[in-house]
């Protein structure tokens, strides 16, 4: 077994407390060092700020748009549904099997490689491949 102490004792590492008088090596200015724009009251400077120089932000150029409201969807085809047991195929049943990550919550299903089963399937966009595929064996697709 591993002890801790090789990777040092950060669960009990103190809290630094500051300006609790010399004593504590914290003492006087905080650890701020002497005056200074950073040893005031709010001193320091904004986020992105490079002392004057032009920023990075303002350096690289920008280009198109980028629609915050953009739906994304998860691509999923026939080779990652082939070793799910289960005959109907959810978004629910896609992330117990590991296909679909939490996080993810719309996914189109493309018709790239072979099912050899019939399936029922419930998903935000299908291909028509896909769902002629799905069709022949017999299966349903319902879109959500």
């Amino acid at each position: 077994m591993i002890s801790l102490s090789e990777f040092g004792r950060h669960n009990n590492k103190k809290v630094k407390r500051l300006g609790r008088g010399a004593g504590s090596g914290h003492g006087q200015t905080s650890g701020k060092g002497n005056k200074g724009q950073n040893a005031r009251a709010g001193g320091g400077v904004r986020p992105g700020f490079e002392g004057g120089q032009m920023p990075y932000s303002r350096r690289v150029p920008k280009r198109g748009f980028n629609n915050p409201l953009k739906e994304k969807y998860a691509v999923i085809n026939f080779s990652a549904i082939e070793n799910i047991k289960s005959v109907d195929i959810t978004i629910d049943s896609l992330k117990e099997n590991g296909i679909l990550k939490k996080n993810e919550n719309k996914f189109k299903m493309l018709g790239s490689g072979e099912i050899s089963r019939k399936i029922n399937i419930v998903c935000n966009k299908i291909s028509k491949s896909a769902k002629e595929k799905i069709e022949t064996l017999g299966g349903s697709v319902r879109i959500i």
